[in-house]
């Protein structure tokens, strides 16, 4: 047997959770192409997600791993599934414009009674395709192909003690990463120099730990590239008198914890020091309406409200849901902080808190991972929250 990182009856109490939401929506079965749901409800951990790929959910039995046929070696050797439920294509259909590989989902489906059923297929998803869900219904003509775009995800909210271990994992690692920034920047390190010594930070991982990848590569831009929030890095060195924020995250088998911290390199002229103050003040008071029976945009409006009153403005959501992730993304596609959403918060419940402000010749990101407990919340680390100065 493979080294699952749950327990079976973890597994099992997903498929419950998840076939119970599947009887809402009146769906006899769900075709899951997102990795992270993959994941989440079988163990399947590789980079395979390049070609077509999922699995299959009904309402009896085990699920069903299917994808390219290399690739289920890799089903085997980390899903619980029994063999007869990992099921190959022929490497003839890999980016063949010929054929299209739902061919054989579809014949699939029909060989386990589907052909008449109504499956849910995550349509907005980075890994499912308008040829995929146009030669399902070329080839499923009875079937009723709708639209579960979320349903897996929204199952995975809130989170079982071992996921949130995992995360705190994760957290030591970004902790770690950071740690290497404050000691390792200075002015005319070239960046490539330094983002070499944070992925190997995030690798060899933290408190006997490994470290897995993270579905985001290291977002660190200076100067006016910080103006904008995702742009990576180059060869350029550091330059004294200017802003880098490092947008990273630790993880561990798969569970993602990001944190961002922004670096600079001299003095930091009073705006900068005025928009650390107002995004501290801003943070605090979100964290104090991120407690249980609140809703996501209780913490959007205290922080908007108090970012504003100190003089600055942000016009985007300042925090997302996280967790299992696979490039690339590590959010979980639910919840937001921001006005209108009104999902309730729940312990266990994890979040990347992100009130990033882009100025006019900079960026400031300074941000919390944390989980929704009993009690309020946690901060899930313990990295300075601060402008990290560095003459």
């Amino acid at each position: 047997m493979p080294d699952l990182p749950f327990t079976r009856d973890e597994y099992d109490a997903r498929l419950t959770k998840t076939r119970a939401a599947m009887a809402e929506r009146g769906l006899d079965a769900i075709f899951v192409t997102d990795p992270s749901n993959m994941a989440w409800l079988t163990g399947y951990d590789g980079w395979s997600f390049y070609v077509h790929q999922g699995v299959l959910l009904t309402h009896e039995g085990e699920p069903v791993w299917w994808g390219r046929a290399m690739d289920a070696v890799g089903a085997e050797r980390t899903t619980y599934l029994l063999q007869t439920n990992i099921i190959g294509y022929d490497d003839t259909y890999v980016q063949n414009p010929a054929k299209h590989p739902m061919e054989t989902l579809a014949a699939l489906m029909r060989d386990r009674g589907l052909e008449k059923a109504s499956i849910g297929c995550e349509f907005d998803n980075y890994y499912f395709t308008a040829s995929a869900l146009l030669s399902l219904q070329k080839n499923l003509p009875k079937a009723q192909i709708n639209d579960a775009t979320g349903l897996v995800n929204w199952q995975r909210a809130v989170k079982s003690d071992t996921e949130i271990e995992y995360m705190r994992r994760a957290a030591r690692i970004v902790e770690n990463m950071h740690a290497v920034i404050r000691e390792k920047a200075e002015p005319g390190l070239p960046k490539n120099a330094l983002i070499a010594d944070i992925v190997h930070a995030s690798i060899m991982g933290a408190e006997g730990h490994w470290g897995d990848y993270p579905a985001i590569v290291p977002v660190a831009p200076s100067g006016l590239d910080a103006t904008a929030p995702h742009l990576t890095w180059d060869d350029t060195p550091l330059g004294t008198g200017e802003t880098t924020f490092f947008e990273i995250a630790g993880a561990y088998r798969r569970y993602q914890c990001p944190q961002s911290r922004t670096l600079f390199l001299g003095d930091p002229p009073q705006k900068y020091q005025d928009a650390e103050k107002a995004v501290l003040e801003a943070i605090e008071a979100g964290l104090q309406m991120a407690r249980p029976g609140n809703r996501c945009e209780d913490i959007a409006n205290a922080f908007n409200t108090t970012l504003n009153r100190l003089g600055f403005e942000k016009d985007s959501r300042c925090g997302y849901a996280i967790g299992l992730s696979y490039p690339p993304d590590w959010g979980e596609r639910t919840m937001s902080f921001r006005k209108g959403d009104k999902t309730v918060l729940e312990p266990g419940m994890t979040f990347h808190f992100m009130p990033a402000l882009w100025l006019d010749d900079g960026g400031l990101e300074i941000t919390e991972p944390i989980v929704i407990t009993e009690a309020g919340v946690d901060c899930l680390c313990t990295t300075p929250r601060e402008l990290c100065v560095k003459g």
